[in-house]
């Protein structure tokens, strides 16, 4: 056995695969082998999820903040409701490591929306740096969503808010002497 896995492990891409073997499975048209597929993989999250329960009840909650940075650990820690953080938090901790300014505007927990609204930019006049009104949210912030706040289905980003006027720096012109031919 290896001393770790050697590949990142990384809760979007195995839930993505998780649910390409199903529809493979699916696609064969046996429901009877479809429902037992689909009975195993909530069987397995039953028995994994017992046992991380078991294990944060053991060492507590102190030891276990140490580890909430960790985007596998804090994805399971949601995936079965062991996350110590209230979804605010996770969804809060999410955005700042995904390093794009934007501002909530609300989470609606029974559609699983959040809201996002781009930041506006620093005072050049230049605008946002993150993701285009409309475009929708960066690939870093979906990413780091699944992972510390699985309960976000759809993130909605408004446009950033009209910046206040743009401050011009205006100074004299420098001097130069006159030239006398």
């Amino acid at each position: 056995m290896s001393a770790g896995p050697s590949v990142r492990a990384d809760a979007r891409q195995t839930g993505a695969r998780v649910e390409e073997v199903l529809d493979r499975i699916a696609a064969t048209g046996d429901r009877e082998v479809c429902a037992a597929a689909e009975e195993l993989v909530r069987v397995l999250m039953d028995f994994y999820g017992a046992g991380l329960a078991r294990i944060v009840a053991r060492i507590g909650e102190a030891p276990l903040s140490g580890l909430l940075d960790d985007e596998l650990v804090a994805s399971l820690l949601a995936l079965h409701d062991l996350h110590p953080e209230d979804v605010d938090a996770r969804i809060a901790r999410a955005l700042a490591g995904a390093g794009e300014p934007v501002e909530v505007l609300g989470f609606d927990e029974a559609t699983g929306t959040l809201r996002l609204r781009s930041a506006p930019g620093g005072g050049c006049g230049c605008g946002s740096t993150g993701a285009a009104a409309g475009a929708g949210p960066s690939r870093a912030v979906e990413d780091a969503l699944a992972c510390f706040a699985p309960e976000v289905n759809t993130v909605e980003l408004a446009p950033a808010e009209a910046a206040g006027p743009v401050l011009l720096q205006i100074d004299t012109r420098p001097q130069t002497p006159t030239r006398v031919l």
